[in-house]
């Protein structure tokens, strides 16, 4: 094992385990952050903002601006939303890229600093600041400048990453040893449940409204469907929602770090700890097989679902009560996928958890690139209306939206999985040090997968050959996974 500079192993030495499950103070505190913080990334990353700002401000942009007089009407349309695709899968790239550089090191340093609670103030600012900002992201050049917005979704991406890696180095003292899969699961899920309740607020007090005059007569707060103000208000609501339900944790969740110890050592010690550890990772070899593992599934699964939404917002050509009520429906999927993790690595073991979860990923996904709005099975079956109502009323889309139950599922288990894996594999007392390693190994292919993305759905002006791409890094990620040892006590049958 790589010697420790000895400031360093004091500190390493000093951390000693959690008690309690996922209901535990501790362990509820660790796992209610994520009720607070992640429906930033699945309103804003995922659902909400970036379908909006890829077709209603980048895409609309590009056919006003006449770049695109000449083509035939669906030429013109399926070339601005290939543009469109092709912006957010860049924003995602570039935020990869940075914290692909720097995460490892902030990991480190975390491991032998000191409280670790202000250090993630500051991050949840950022991400609060920037997505309260994206109100003001309005088409037709009357809000904030593009290259403004893409950098803000840029900042509050990489700080985001930043505060993933940071609770994340928490988890190790967040409940016992054997709980910490649970722990992970419940912060996932209530993750999901939060986000659910935004999007159904959404639909209710404003999207409803507007369509059908429903429950209320008119959109409530004066809010103007013709503005988008309804979905530009996802980034404020996220932010107010970040910095009131961050409190719970900020209270009463186990903070591993010394109070004084000083942040310069830690840095400078933790930079050295990084590049001994990545110049004897001989001594390291099962972890580091997984963390190359994670390089290529777990960014795969985080292009597919940064570009999911906005695939079929323009693809399939779904409207908002259609994405809202997508969301809704994979958030509420994704609830229960937090909860599934937790539980299928107890019946199997993590390793033969995330091989299950990958498969399933790379499956729905080929089977969701078989459907247009003309056929499912690339052509194999027609596509029909199935009913007259307000959403969904193709088999297409009815089938589309079966299968992202299925994604949403295996994703968020993944994370759970993939968590617990990296806490059973580390080096006691690293924890903080190997999540930041986890997180250079689940940004480095952040950028990778949105630049595949991009490239080829550029290059075919295509979004299926864009999308089917990603599959290419699922299947690298899985064929290494599959050699990766786990120790014994850890092993699980399959049974």
């Amino acid at each position: 094992m790589a010697s420790l500079p000895p400031q360093a192993a004091v500190q390493l030495e000093s951390v000693t385990p959690g008690v309690g499950g996922p209901m535990g103070r501790t362990g509820f505190a660790w796992a209610v952050f994520e009720w607070a913080r992640n429906p930033y990334y699945i309103l804003i990353v995922i659902y909400i903002f970036a379908p909006y700002f890829a077709r209603d401000i980048i895409g609309a942009d590009l056919l006003a601006s006449g770049a695109l007089d000449g083509m035939e009407a669906e030429q013109a349309r399926a070339t601005a939303n290939a543009r469109g695709q092709a912006t957010i899968a860049s924003v995602t790239k570039w935020a990869g890229m940075i914290a692909a550089l720097t995460a490892p090191f902030l990991g480190a340093a975390l491991d032998r600093g000191g409280r670790l609670k202000p250090i993630l103030a500051v991050m949840l600012g950022a991400i609060c600041i920037s997505s309260a900002l994206l109100w003001f992201a309005i088409p037709g050049g009357q809000g904030l400048p593009v290259p403004v917005i893409m950098a803000l979704l840029v900042i509050a991406y990489v700080a985001f990453t930043y505060s993933e890696v940071t609770h994340n180095a928490m988890l190790s003292v967040a409940g016992a040893p054997d709980r910490l899969s649970m722990i992970s699961g419940l912060g996932l899920g209530l993750g999901n449940l939060a986000a659910t309740m935004i999007f159904i607020a959404l639909v209710l007090f404003f999207v409803l409204p507007g369509m059908i005059g429903w429950p209320f007569a008119v959109p409530q707060f004066g809010f103007d469907l013709a503005k988008f103000e309804h979905l530009r208000i996802a980034g404020p609501i996220c932010a107010v929602w970040l910095a009131l339900f961050s409190i719970p944790f900020f209270r009463n969740a186990r903070d591993p770090g010394r109070p004084g110890a000083s942040w310069k050592a830690a840095i400078s010690d933790g930079a050295r700890s990084v590049l001994q550890t990545l110049r004897e990772a001989a001594h390291y070899r099962e972890l580091i097989r997984f963390l190359i593992a994670r390089m290529f599934y777990a960014d795969a699964m985080a292009a597919l679902l940064a570009l999911g939404a906005v695939y079929v917002a323009l693809f399939l050509g779904w409207g908002v009560l259609e994405m809202l009520c997508y969301a809704i429906f994979a958030s509420a999927c994704a609830f229960a996928g937090g909860l599934f993790g937790g539980w299928l690595d107890g019946k199997v073991g993590v390793k033969y958890a995330l091989v299950i979860e990958i498969v399933a990923m790379v499956a729905t996904l080929v089977f969701q690139l078989s459907i247009t709005r003309d056929s499912l099975l690339f052509g194999a079956v027609e596509n029909y209306q199935v009913w007259d109502g307000l959403v969904f009323r193709t088999l297409s889309d009815l089938v589309y939206l079966a299968s992202i139950s299925v994604v949403a599922i295996a994703a968020t288990a993944s994370i759970s999985s993939s968590r617990a894996m990296l806490v059973t594999l580390a080096p006691p007392g690293r924890s903080g040090e190997f999540f930041g390693l986890y997180a250079i190994a689940g940004t480095i292919t952040v950028w990778m997968g949105p630049l595949l993305v991009e490239y080829f759905t550029l290059w075919s002006n295509s979004q299926r050959v864009g999308m089917a791409s990603i599959s290419l890094l699922f299947l690298i990620g899985l064929a290494i996974l599959l050699f990766v040892r786990m120790p014994q006590r850890h092993a699980a049958a399959i049974p």
